[in-house]
Protein backbone atom coordinates (compact mmCIF):
# COMPACT_ATOMS: atom_id res chain seq x y z
CA UNK A 1 0.00 0.00 0.00
CA UNK A 2 1.34 3.41 -0.70
CA UNK A 3 1.98 6.44 1.05
CA UNK A 4 1.87 10.29 1.31
CA UNK A 5 4.62 12.52 1.96
CA UNK A 6 4.81 13.82 5.70
CA UNK A 7 6.58 17.28 5.27
CA UNK A 8 6.34 20.47 7.64
CA UNK A 9 4.78 22.18 4.42
CA UNK A 10 1.76 19.94 5.24
CA UNK A 11 1.69 21.66 9.00
CA UNK A 12 -0.93 23.88 9.95
CA UNK A 13 -2.58 25.28 12.71
CA UNK A 14 -6.46 24.49 13.01
CA UNK A 15 -8.97 24.80 15.45
CA UNK A 16 -12.77 24.11 15.36
CA UNK A 17 -15.15 26.41 15.25
CA UNK A 18 -15.42 28.27 17.97
CA UNK A 19 -11.63 29.27 18.26
CA UNK A 20 -11.28 28.28 21.80
CA UNK A 21 -8.31 25.92 20.85
CA UNK A 22 -6.19 25.53 18.06
CA UNK A 23 -3.89 22.39 17.41
CA UNK A 24 -0.86 22.30 14.87
CA UNK A 25 -1.54 18.99 12.23
CA UNK A 26 -0.37 17.27 9.39
CA UNK A 27 -3.53 18.25 6.71
CA UNK A 28 -3.72 15.98 3.95
CA UNK A 29 -7.16 16.59 1.26
CA UNK A 30 -7.76 13.68 -0.69
CA UNK A 31 -9.72 13.22 -3.30
CA UNK A 32 -9.92 9.15 -3.66
CA UNK A 33 -10.31 6.25 -0.91
CA UNK A 34 -7.03 5.17 -2.56
CA UNK A 35 -5.82 8.86 -1.05
CA UNK A 36 -7.57 7.76 2.19
CA UNK A 37 -5.59 4.75 2.57
CA UNK A 38 -1.93 6.17 1.50
CA UNK A 39 -2.58 8.74 4.56
CA UNK A 40 -3.60 5.57 7.09
CA UNK A 41 -0.42 4.24 5.72
CA UNK A 42 2.00 7.10 6.64
CA UNK A 43 0.42 6.84 9.88
CA UNK A 44 1.05 3.56 10.55
CA UNK A 45 5.39 4.16 8.96
CA UNK A 46 5.62 7.53 11.35
CA UNK A 47 3.73 5.97 14.31
CA UNK A 48 1.42 9.00 14.32
CA UNK A 49 -2.71 8.90 14.49
CA UNK A 50 -5.17 9.98 11.94
CA UNK A 51 -8.31 12.55 13.01
CA UNK A 52 -10.75 13.60 10.50
CA UNK A 53 -11.77 17.06 9.39
CA UNK A 54 -15.18 18.02 7.14
CA UNK A 55 -15.40 21.94 7.04
CA UNK A 56 -14.44 22.13 10.56
CA UNK A 57 -17.88 23.12 12.13
CA UNK A 58 -17.89 21.11 15.23
CA UNK A 59 -17.24 24.02 17.77
CA UNK A 60 -14.85 22.07 20.36
CA UNK A 61 -11.44 19.35 19.47
CA UNK A 62 -13.79 17.34 17.61
CA UNK A 63 -11.91 17.66 14.85
CA UNK A 64 -8.31 18.87 15.53
CA UNK A 65 -5.50 16.26 16.44
CA UNK A 66 -2.64 17.68 17.96
CA UNK A 67 0.44 16.64 15.42
CA UNK A 68 -1.28 14.16 13.74
CA UNK A 69 -2.48 13.49 10.14
CA UNK A 70 -5.54 15.55 9.20
CA UNK A 71 -7.96 13.76 6.51
CA UNK A 72 -9.93 16.69 5.48
CA UNK A 73 -12.81 15.44 2.97
CA UNK A 74 -13.53 19.29 1.20
CA UNK A 75 -12.05 18.28 -1.98
CA UNK A 76 -14.43 15.01 -1.92
CA UNK A 77 -17.38 16.94 -2.92
CA UNK A 78 -19.15 15.65 -6.24
CA UNK A 79 -22.90 14.51 -6.18
CA UNK A 80 -22.52 11.29 -7.96
CA UNK A 81 -26.60 10.99 -9.42
CA UNK A 82 -29.51 12.75 -8.49
CA UNK A 83 -33.02 11.61 -9.42
CA UNK A 84 -35.27 14.73 -9.26
CA UNK A 85 -38.65 11.84 -9.59
CA UNK A 86 -37.88 10.67 -6.46
CA UNK A 87 -35.77 12.67 -4.41
CA UNK A 88 -32.93 10.47 -3.86
CA UNK A 89 -29.39 11.93 -4.37
CA UNK A 90 -25.74 10.16 -4.21
CA UNK A 91 -23.04 12.39 -3.28
CA UNK A 92 -19.50 12.23 -2.07
CA UNK A 93 -18.72 12.78 1.72
CA UNK A 94 -17.23 16.33 1.29
CA UNK A 95 -20.98 17.84 -0.17
CA UNK A 96 -22.35 20.28 1.96
CA UNK A 97 -25.72 21.49 2.72
CA UNK A 98 -25.36 24.27 0.58
CA UNK A 99 -24.38 22.45 -2.18
CA UNK A 100 -27.83 20.38 -1.83
CA UNK A 101 -30.06 22.76 -1.63
CA UNK A 102 -28.17 24.56 -4.56
CA UNK A 103 -28.28 21.46 -6.29
CA UNK A 104 -31.74 20.44 -5.63
CA UNK A 105 -34.27 22.99 -4.32
CA UNK A 106 -35.54 24.16 -7.80
CA UNK A 107 -36.83 20.56 -8.68
CA UNK A 108 -38.80 20.87 -5.30
CA UNK A 109 -36.15 18.94 -2.66
CA UNK A 110 -35.07 20.10 0.76
CA UNK A 111 -32.36 18.69 2.69
CA UNK A 112 -34.85 16.89 5.76
CA UNK A 113 -32.22 17.83 8.03
CA UNK A 114 -29.94 21.13 8.35
CA UNK A 115 -28.43 22.59 11.06
CA UNK A 116 -28.07 26.41 11.75
CA UNK A 117 -24.96 26.82 8.88
CA UNK A 118 -25.14 25.43 5.35
CA UNK A 119 -21.46 24.74 5.58
CA UNK A 120 -20.90 21.39 7.38
CA UNK A 121 -20.07 18.32 4.71
CA UNK A 122 -21.65 15.18 4.57
CA UNK A 123 -19.77 13.40 6.16
CA UNK A 124 -19.31 15.89 9.27
CA UNK A 125 -22.81 15.77 9.36
CA UNK A 126 -22.92 12.36 9.99
CA UNK A 127 -19.75 11.82 12.05
CA UNK A 128 -22.07 13.67 14.73
CA UNK A 129 -25.43 12.54 13.29
CA UNK A 130 -26.73 15.88 13.75
CA UNK A 131 -30.02 17.42 14.41
CA UNK A 132 -32.03 20.51 13.69
CA UNK A 133 -34.98 22.23 14.39
CA UNK A 134 -37.69 19.31 13.48
CA UNK A 135 -35.67 16.73 15.52
CA UNK A 136 -39.01 15.71 17.06
CA UNK A 137 -40.75 15.04 14.15
CA UNK A 138 -37.80 14.40 11.05
CA UNK A 139 -35.19 12.59 13.75
CA UNK A 140 -31.67 13.23 13.14
CA UNK A 141 -29.55 13.38 9.87
CA UNK A 142 -28.81 9.72 9.53
CA UNK A 143 -32.37 8.29 10.06
CA UNK A 144 -32.63 9.91 5.88
CA UNK A 145 -29.57 7.87 4.92
CA UNK A 146 -30.45 5.12 2.67
CA UNK A 147 -26.44 3.49 2.52
CA UNK A 148 -23.06 4.92 3.02
CA UNK A 149 -19.43 3.84 1.95
CA UNK A 150 -17.04 3.83 4.74
CA UNK A 151 -13.37 3.11 3.92
CA UNK A 152 -11.69 1.48 7.18
CA UNK A 153 -8.10 2.10 8.88
CA UNK A 154 -6.86 -1.24 7.80
CA UNK A 155 -7.61 -0.92 4.19
CA UNK A 156 -10.55 -2.43 3.58
CA UNK A 157 -13.75 -0.97 2.33
CA UNK A 158 -17.70 -1.31 3.20
CA UNK A 159 -21.17 0.04 1.57
CA UNK A 160 -23.51 -0.20 5.05
CA UNK A 161 -27.31 0.11 5.03
CA UNK A 162 -29.48 0.64 7.43
CA UNK A 163 -30.09 -2.83 7.81
CA UNK A 164 -26.78 -3.29 8.96
CA UNK A 165 -25.85 -2.36 12.58
CA UNK A 166 -22.85 -1.83 11.80
CA UNK A 167 -24.53 1.64 10.01
CA UNK A 168 -25.74 2.44 13.20
CA UNK A 169 -22.06 2.63 15.11
CA UNK A 170 -20.51 4.51 12.05
CA UNK A 171 -23.11 7.16 11.59
CA UNK A 172 -22.43 8.54 15.53
CA UNK A 173 -18.94 7.81 16.00
CA UNK A 174 -17.62 11.38 15.50
CA UNK A 175 -14.97 9.62 12.48
CA UNK A 176 -13.60 7.54 15.20
CA UNK A 177 -14.75 4.23 13.36
CA UNK A 178 -13.95 4.85 9.52
CA UNK A 179 -13.69 7.04 7.08
CA UNK A 180 -17.40 7.95 5.24
CA UNK A 181 -16.83 8.41 1.99
CA UNK A 182 -20.11 8.55 -0.04
CA UNK A 183 -23.50 8.77 0.86
CA UNK A 184 -27.03 8.66 -0.30
CA UNK A 185 -29.54 10.48 0.89
CA UNK A 186 -33.56 10.73 0.76
CA UNK A 187 -34.32 14.42 0.03
CA UNK A 188 -37.64 15.97 1.42
CA UNK A 189 -40.35 17.09 -1.28
CA UNK A 190 -41.78 21.02 -0.68
CA UNK A 191 -43.74 22.76 -2.94
CA UNK A 192 -42.15 26.32 -1.97
CA UNK A 193 -38.89 27.75 -1.22
CA UNK A 194 -40.59 29.77 1.34
CA UNK A 195 -41.67 28.34 5.15
CA UNK A 196 -44.89 30.31 7.19
CA UNK A 197 -43.32 31.08 10.15
CA UNK A 198 -45.47 31.94 13.54
CA UNK A 199 -43.20 34.22 16.52
CA UNK A 200 -44.55 34.55 19.91
CA UNK A 201 -43.02 36.05 22.71
CA UNK A 202 -42.60 33.72 26.03
CA UNK A 203 -42.25 35.82 29.20
CA UNK A 204 -40.63 32.88 31.34
CA UNK A 205 -40.17 29.10 31.48
CA UNK A 206 -43.13 28.07 31.51
CA UNK A 207 -44.95 29.81 28.52
CA UNK A 208 -41.21 28.92 26.58
CA UNK A 209 -42.51 25.08 27.46
CA UNK A 210 -46.14 25.28 26.64
CA UNK A 211 -45.66 26.62 23.55
CA UNK A 212 -43.53 23.42 22.07
CA UNK A 213 -46.30 21.53 23.83
CA UNK A 214 -48.84 23.28 22.19
CA UNK A 215 -46.96 23.41 18.49
CA UNK A 216 -45.54 19.90 18.41
CA UNK A 217 -47.93 18.11 17.10
CA UNK A 218 -48.63 20.36 14.22
CA UNK A 219 -45.74 22.56 13.41
CA UNK A 220 -42.59 21.53 11.02
CA UNK A 221 -40.02 23.28 12.77
CA UNK A 222 -39.81 24.53 16.57
CA UNK A 223 -36.93 26.69 18.33
CA UNK A 224 -37.32 29.30 20.82
CA UNK A 225 -34.52 31.81 21.57
CA UNK A 226 -34.17 32.29 25.28
CA UNK A 227 -32.65 35.38 27.15
CA UNK A 228 -29.89 34.49 29.76
CA UNK A 229 -30.12 37.36 31.52
CA UNK A 230 -33.27 37.59 32.89
CA UNK A 231 -33.76 37.42 36.32
CA UNK A 232 -37.51 36.35 38.73
CA UNK A 233 -40.20 36.46 36.99
CA UNK A 234 -38.57 37.34 33.85
CA UNK A 235 -36.29 34.11 33.59
CA UNK A 236 -36.46 32.15 30.99
CA UNK A 237 -38.24 34.73 28.68
CA UNK A 238 -37.49 34.86 24.95
CA UNK A 239 -39.11 34.26 21.50
CA UNK A 240 -40.64 31.27 20.36
CA UNK A 241 -40.83 30.28 16.01
CA UNK A 242 -42.73 27.50 14.62
CA UNK A 243 -43.27 26.92 10.93
CA UNK A 244 -44.78 25.04 8.58
CA UNK A 245 -44.05 24.35 4.92
CA UNK A 246 -46.48 25.71 2.64
CA UNK A 247 -48.75 23.71 0.23
CA UNK A 248 -48.83 26.25 -2.78
CA UNK A 249 -46.58 25.36 -5.50
CA UNK A 250 -44.25 28.32 -5.98
CA UNK A 251 -41.62 28.11 -8.79
CA UNK A 252 -40.20 31.37 -8.44
CA UNK A 253 -39.19 30.52 -4.42
CA UNK A 254 -37.48 27.41 -5.12
CA UNK A 255 -34.71 29.18 -7.56
CA UNK A 256 -31.30 29.46 -6.06
CA UNK A 257 -30.83 33.36 -6.64
CA UNK A 258 -34.14 33.87 -4.42
CA UNK A 259 -32.68 32.34 -1.40
CA UNK A 260 -29.43 33.98 -1.53
CA UNK A 261 -28.92 35.85 2.15
CA UNK A 262 -29.09 39.37 1.43
CA UNK A 263 -25.40 41.02 1.23
CA UNK A 264 -26.84 44.13 3.07
CA UNK A 265 -28.44 45.05 5.98
CA UNK A 266 -30.96 47.44 6.16
CA UNK A 267 -30.64 48.03 2.29
CA UNK A 268 -27.02 50.03 2.46
CA UNK A 269 -25.04 48.43 5.73
CA UNK A 270 -22.49 45.60 4.63
CA UNK A 271 -23.13 42.73 6.75
CA UNK A 272 -19.51 41.53 5.85
CA UNK A 273 -18.30 44.47 8.14
CA UNK A 274 -21.04 43.90 11.14
CA UNK A 275 -18.83 41.47 13.50
CA UNK A 276 -16.59 44.36 13.48
CA UNK A 277 -19.64 46.16 14.93
CA UNK A 278 -20.82 43.12 17.27
CA UNK A 279 -17.20 42.83 18.54
CA UNK A 280 -17.46 46.27 20.36
CA UNK A 281 -20.79 44.86 21.99
CA UNK A 282 -19.43 41.33 22.78
CA UNK A 283 -18.89 41.76 26.77
CA UNK A 284 -20.98 41.42 29.29
CA UNK A 285 -22.90 44.94 29.48
CA UNK A 286 -22.64 45.17 26.03
CA UNK A 287 -24.91 41.50 25.38
CA UNK A 288 -26.87 42.75 28.33
CA UNK A 289 -28.44 45.57 26.26
CA UNK A 290 -28.89 43.11 23.06
CA UNK A 291 -30.66 40.53 24.62
CA UNK A 292 -32.75 43.40 26.22
CA UNK A 293 -33.59 45.18 22.62
CA UNK A 294 -34.14 42.08 21.33
CA UNK A 295 -36.68 40.89 23.23
CA UNK A 296 -38.45 44.19 23.23
CA UNK A 297 -38.56 43.82 19.90
CA UNK A 298 -40.17 40.16 20.21
CA UNK A 299 -42.33 40.61 22.47
CA UNK A 300 -43.63 44.11 20.49
CA UNK A 301 -43.66 44.47 16.77
CA UNK A 302 -42.28 40.88 16.51
CA UNK A 303 -44.96 39.18 18.53
CA UNK A 304 -47.93 37.05 17.36
CA UNK A 305 -47.20 37.58 13.69
CA UNK A 306 -47.14 35.51 11.15
CA UNK A 307 -45.02 35.81 7.61
CA UNK A 308 -43.15 33.76 5.03
CA UNK A 309 -39.80 32.98 4.99
CA UNK A 310 -37.41 31.53 2.36
CA UNK A 311 -36.02 28.37 3.58
CA UNK A 312 -32.63 29.44 3.65
CA UNK A 313 -33.07 32.45 5.78
CA UNK A 314 -35.15 30.54 8.70
CA UNK A 315 -32.42 27.32 8.57
CA UNK A 316 -29.16 29.31 8.43
CA UNK A 317 -29.19 31.83 10.96
CA UNK A 318 -25.95 31.12 11.72
CA UNK A 319 -24.60 32.31 7.73
CA UNK A 320 -26.72 35.42 8.24
CA UNK A 321 -23.70 37.61 9.03
CA UNK A 322 -20.32 36.50 7.65
CA UNK A 323 -18.04 36.08 9.69
CA UNK A 324 -19.59 36.55 12.98
CA UNK A 325 -17.39 34.12 15.44
CA UNK A 326 -14.68 36.89 14.74
CA UNK A 327 -16.56 39.07 17.54
CA UNK A 328 -15.84 37.00 19.91
CA UNK A 329 -11.49 36.96 19.27
CA UNK A 330 -8.74 36.70 20.28
CA UNK A 331 -10.12 34.14 22.72
CA UNK A 332 -12.34 32.98 20.98
CA UNK A 333 -16.09 31.07 22.43
CA UNK A 334 -17.32 27.68 23.45
CA UNK A 335 -20.85 26.85 22.87
CA UNK A 336 -22.50 24.21 25.29
CA UNK A 337 -25.26 22.20 24.74
CA UNK A 338 -27.43 19.43 26.98
CA UNK A 339 -30.14 17.35 26.77
CA UNK A 340 -32.53 16.76 29.08
CA UNK A 341 -35.52 14.26 29.39
CA UNK A 342 -38.57 16.49 28.82
CA UNK A 343 -39.48 16.09 32.64
CA UNK A 344 -36.85 17.02 34.30
CA UNK A 345 -36.01 19.38 31.43
CA UNK A 346 -37.27 23.26 32.81
CA UNK A 347 -36.20 22.32 35.68
CA UNK A 348 -32.39 21.73 35.35
CA UNK A 349 -32.24 24.83 32.49
CA UNK A 350 -33.66 27.25 34.69
CA UNK A 351 -30.74 26.35 36.78
CA UNK A 352 -28.19 26.23 34.08
CA UNK A 353 -29.06 29.94 33.93
CA UNK A 354 -29.14 30.59 37.41
CA UNK A 355 -26.02 29.00 37.69
CA UNK A 356 -24.77 31.81 34.50
CA UNK A 357 -25.69 34.32 36.72
CA UNK A 358 -24.79 33.35 40.16
CA UNK A 359 -20.66 33.45 38.14
CA UNK A 360 -21.31 36.52 35.71
CA UNK A 361 -20.86 34.42 32.86
CA UNK A 362 -23.85 34.72 31.27
CA UNK A 363 -24.35 33.17 27.64
CA UNK A 364 -25.14 35.88 24.96
CA UNK A 365 -27.19 33.17 23.26
CA UNK A 366 -29.26 30.36 24.07
CA UNK A 367 -31.22 28.42 21.92
CA UNK A 368 -33.61 26.16 22.95
CA UNK A 369 -35.03 22.62 20.54
CA UNK A 370 -37.85 19.63 21.22
CA UNK A 371 -36.10 16.27 20.37
CA UNK A 372 -36.90 12.40 19.80
CA UNK A 373 -34.71 9.07 20.68
CA UNK A 374 -32.84 7.23 18.01
CA UNK A 375 -31.09 4.30 17.87
CA UNK A 376 -27.60 5.08 16.82
CA UNK A 377 -24.64 3.72 19.03
CA UNK A 378 -23.07 7.42 20.54
CA UNK A 379 -26.63 8.86 20.32
CA UNK A 380 -26.66 12.68 21.98
CA UNK A 381 -30.57 12.63 21.74
CA UNK A 382 -33.27 11.78 24.36
CA UNK A 383 -37.20 12.72 24.46
CA UNK A 384 -37.02 16.14 25.59
CA UNK A 385 -35.04 19.23 24.97
CA UNK A 386 -32.00 20.79 24.49
CA UNK A 387 -30.50 24.12 25.73
CA UNK A 388 -27.62 25.80 23.28
CA UNK A 389 -25.41 28.02 25.06
CA UNK A 390 -22.54 30.33 23.61
CA UNK A 391 -20.00 31.38 26.07
CA UNK A 392 -17.41 33.80 25.31
CA UNK A 393 -13.62 32.88 26.53
CA UNK A 394 -11.10 34.83 27.99
CA UNK A 395 -7.72 34.53 29.84
CA UNK A 396 -9.30 35.97 32.93
CA UNK A 397 -12.70 33.53 32.75
CA UNK A 398 -11.51 30.24 31.43
CA UNK A 399 -10.85 28.70 34.64
CA UNK A 400 -14.32 29.54 35.93
CA UNK A 401 -16.20 28.93 32.62
CA UNK A 402 -14.85 25.16 32.85
CA UNK A 403 -15.81 25.08 36.29
CA UNK A 404 -19.04 26.43 35.61
CA UNK A 405 -19.64 24.05 32.62
CA UNK A 406 -18.78 21.11 34.47
CA UNK A 407 -21.23 21.70 37.66
CA UNK A 408 -23.95 22.13 34.77
CA UNK A 409 -22.75 18.52 33.91
CA UNK A 410 -23.53 17.17 37.04
CA UNK A 411 -26.99 18.68 36.74
CA UNK A 412 -27.98 17.10 33.76
CA UNK A 413 -26.09 13.79 34.28
CA UNK A 414 -28.25 13.77 37.92
CA UNK A 415 -31.50 14.19 35.12
CA UNK A 416 -30.23 11.70 33.06
CA UNK A 417 -29.37 13.55 30.35
CA UNK A 418 -26.74 13.76 27.40
CA UNK A 419 -24.57 15.86 25.36
CA UNK A 420 -23.00 16.28 22.31
CA UNK A 421 -19.79 15.50 20.57
CA UNK A 422 -20.23 18.46 18.05
CA UNK A 423 -20.31 21.05 20.39
CA UNK A 424 -18.54 19.95 23.31
CA UNK A 425 -15.25 21.50 24.79
CA UNK A 426 -16.09 20.56 28.60
CA UNK A 427 -16.65 17.31 29.19
CA UNK A 428 -14.77 14.96 31.21
CA UNK A 429 -14.12 11.23 30.85
CA UNK A 430 -16.59 10.52 34.19
CA UNK A 431 -19.32 12.75 32.23
CA UNK A 432 -18.82 10.93 28.59
CA UNK A 433 -18.56 7.50 30.50
CA UNK A 434 -21.96 8.13 32.82
CA UNK A 435 -24.12 8.91 29.92
CA UNK A 436 -23.00 6.75 27.56
CA UNK A 437 -22.53 3.62 29.86
CA UNK A 438 -23.19 0.62 27.62
CA UNK A 439 -22.64 2.36 24.67
CA UNK A 440 -19.03 3.44 25.12
CA UNK A 441 -18.71 -0.78 25.65
CA UNK A 442 -19.97 -1.53 23.08
CA UNK A 443 -18.02 0.90 20.93
CA UNK A 444 -14.69 0.46 22.14
CA UNK A 445 -15.46 -3.71 21.12
CA UNK A 446 -16.45 -2.28 17.19
CA UNK A 447 -13.42 0.04 17.14
CA UNK A 448 -11.33 -2.95 17.91
CA UNK A 449 -12.63 -4.96 15.20
CA UNK A 450 -12.27 -2.20 12.56
CA UNK A 451 -9.63 -0.09 13.83
CA UNK A 452 -7.57 -3.12 15.60
CA UNK A 453 -4.43 -0.70 15.43
CA UNK A 454 -6.24 2.66 16.91
CA UNK A 455 -5.19 5.33 14.28
CA UNK A 456 -8.16 7.38 14.37
CA UNK A 457 -8.83 9.92 17.06
CA UNK A 458 -8.88 13.26 17.68
CA UNK A 459 -8.43 15.47 20.52
CA UNK A 460 -11.67 15.45 22.07
CA UNK A 461 -11.83 11.43 21.98
CA UNK A 462 -8.61 11.96 24.03
CA UNK A 463 -9.69 14.13 26.26
CA UNK A 464 -12.68 12.39 27.28
CA UNK A 465 -11.08 9.04 27.02
CA UNK A 466 -13.49 7.19 24.86
CA UNK A 467 -10.62 5.40 22.91
CA UNK A 468 -8.05 3.34 24.25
Amino acid sequence: MSSVDLSVDRLDRISGFGQAEYADAFVYRPTTVEEIHAVFETARKSGRKVTLRGAGRSYGDANTGAENLVLDITRMNRILSWDAATGIVDCEAGVTIENLWRHCLEDGWWPPVVTGTMYPTLGGLLAMNVHGKNNYCQGTFGEHILDIDVAYSDGKFETLKASDSRFFEVISSAGLLGVITRAKLQMHHVASGNLKVLAEAAHNWDEEFALFEHYENDADYMVSWVECFGRGAKAGRGQFHAAWYPDRVDLQSRKPESQDLPPLLMGFFPKSMMWKVLKWFCNRPGMRFVNWAKWMASSTIGNHKIHEQPLVAFSFLLDYVPDWRRAYEPGGFIQYQSFVPKEHAKRVFAEQVRLQQEYRLESYLGVLKRHRRDKFLLTHAVDGYSLALDFKVTKRNRARLWELAHKINDLVLKAGGRFYFAKDSTLRPEDAATYLGEALTQFKEVKRQVDPEGLLTSDLAERIEIVD
